[in-house]
């Protein structure tokens, strides 16, 4: 079964990858594992470049998600980019868990916002599957996986579940086993599978090499992730 795959760089990053020594590729594992007859004949990557100076260890952090999109990009995985939108506002000032929200008792902040993520992930399935609609069905894409926990996503695999009935959709949900979170029942309403996490051992087993080469300088695995 041909598979694309469509994942959310930050998602990933944040639910399953982030305080751990693993930067992976495991795509290919998982979907024979839920699926056995499944290739991986695609793999798009959706981010955004990260703003040293909002990041935990500025331009390292930077530097080390330069390095880690490097890698993708070598070992054949499309890169695309959103933006960061940093803006002031307002929102509710927290006291502690027992003390609700008001509207009266707000405060100023910086608020930072990812932009075109969501919104490009969404537009570039249902094009993959619009785009190979009229090639014969051994051509086509036959599954379409989307590695996210964002329900944003919903509406874009409700459009794929009824305008493409014959494409089969997976979720892999970008979450550590041990971690207890509710799975997004409006992601698994239309998708035909959904892995709820990734385990420890998965991770381990579907590292990059320290080391890969690149058409310039070698990505080389940094101290930082």
């Amino acid at each position: 079964m041909r598979t694309a795959c469509f994942v959310d760089g930050y998602n990933l990053f944040y639910g399953l990858l982030a305080g751990t020594p693993y930067k992976c590729s495991l795509l290919a594992h998982i979907i024979r594992v839920e699926h056995p007859d499944s290739t991986l004949s695609d793999v798009n990557f959706f981010t955004s470049g990260v703003k040293p100076s909002l990041a935990s260890r500025g331009i390292a952090s930077k530097e080390a998600q330069d390095t880690y999109l490097r890698a993708l990009i070598a070992r054949g995985v499309n890169v695309f980019y959103g933006r960061h939108q940093l803006e002031s506002g307002k929102a509710p000032r927290f006291v502690d868990k027992n003390t609700p929200a008001s509207r009266d008792d707000q405060v100023e902040i910086w608020k930072l916002e990812e932009k075109e993520t969501d919104v490009h992930i969404a537009i570039s399935m249902y094009r993959l599957a619009a785009r190979e609609s009229s090639l014969r069905p051994e051509e086509r894409t036959q599954q379409i996986v989307l590695v996210s926990a964002d329900t944003d996503m919903t509406p874009a695999m409700r459009a794929l579940r009824e305008d493409f009935p014959d494409l089969h959709l997976g979720v892999i949900l970008p979450h550590r086993e041990g971690i207890q979170r509710t799975a997004p029942g409006s992601l698994k309403q239309h998708a035909n599978w959904m892995r709820h996490a990734v385990t420890e051992v998965e991770l381990a087993a579907h590292q990059f090499p320290p080391r890969i080469p690149t058409r310039k300088k070698p990505a080389d695995k940094p101290a930082y992730w």
